[in-house]
């Protein structure tokens, strides 16, 4: 694979707190493009890794790398490629949202005549003269993807961008996201929201006790770990104890005349037809792919 192929890298990537190993000799891979979810239970090391990605926190061993350079305490030029929107927020009460990202234009040289954009970009336009100190926890993290969009960086680092916002404010973050992705961006999140990691990204990274125990597609490693589709299927009728016999079929779940079924393979319609061919009339079917939820569960049990 040809150098300089991943946006972001690390390499035996570790991290120690005096005598509590944070993260445990990590190597991520993050395409140019990719929307990349970093997954993992509450203190598995997700923030740590972020911020060693940023150069706020100084690796015990192991080297980042940003396109390619070494991230560094003092890599300004790496820092000015990314935006980074931490897990926590926190702008000064007093000041108002257009004052606000105006003196984080300074502080990044950009032109502060992107500020109103910015603003309606992430639905604050009609809140820029209230004080910040107003602000609703989902509005603060609205102003701070503002902040994390000064200048168009090119990669995002987004630390639990959602965390418990209510749905509207998580629609806007998540169009945000998607649409800044369209534009050539690549962008690494956190989220304990595990649909919303599944609608949004190419492929996950799943840290548990500092360690990285997956990194692929959903769909590849639900392959992995054998993880398989459901088929509901909704019948005229009683559901007939036969069907569980069915060539492909590994569990039955009956409800009333509706069935769901988990096959193998690509026997989706080979089942359908055999159930037809038995003269059942089938109402309605779909497929139910496997949740994210499930291979994460899975992952976190084959670690214990």
């Amino acid at each position: 694979m040809e150098e300089g192929f991943y946006v972001i890298e690390t390499r035996e990537l570790t991290k120690m707190f005096r005598d509590v190993l944070a993260v445990d000799r990590i190597n991520l891979k993050v395409k140019k493009k990719e929307i990349y979810g970093f997954l993992g239970p509450n203190g598995a090391g997700k923030t740590t890794t972020m911020k060693m990605l940023l150069g706020l926190i100084h690796p015990s061993s192991g080297d980042a790398y940003i396109n390619g350079e070494r991230v560094t305490q003092d890599s300004v030029e790496i820092k000015r490629e990314i935006g980074y929107l931490p897990e926590t927020v926190s702008f000064y009460g007093n000041l108002t949202p257009v004052q606000t990202l105006n003196f984080f234009c300074d502080l990044k040289g950009v032109d502060k005549s992107v500020v109103p954009h910015l603003l309606e970009e992430v639905g604050l336009k009609e809140a820029a003269k209230r004080k910040v100190r107003t602000f609703s926890k989902g509005m603060l993290q609205l102003l701070a993807f503002a902040q994390a969009m000064i200048g168009e960086p090119s990669i995002y680092i987004l630390d639990e961008p959602s965390s418990g916002l209510d749905a509207r404010w998580v629609k806007i973050i998540r169009n945000r996201i998607k649409e800044l992705n369209e534009n050539g961006a690549t962008i690494v999140f956190s989220s304990h929201n595990l649909s919303e990691v599944q609608v949004l990204c190419h492929s996950i990274g799943v840290i548990n006790r500092g360690r990285l125990i997956a990194e692929d597609t959903v769909e590849n490693l639900n392959k992995r770990l054998k993880i398989s589709p459901k088929l509901w299927i909704k019948i005229r009728g009683s559901i007939p104890p036969w069907i569980q016999e069915i060539e492909g079929v590994e569990d039955v779940e009956v409800k009333g005349n509706e069935v769901l079924l988990t096959y193998k393979g690509e026997r989706k319609l080979q089942i359908i037809e055999e159930i037809k061919n038995r003269g059942i009339k089938i109402e309605d079917f779909r497929t139910i792919e496997p949740s994210l939820e499930e291979t994460f569960v899975k992952l976190l049990e084959g670690e214990k």
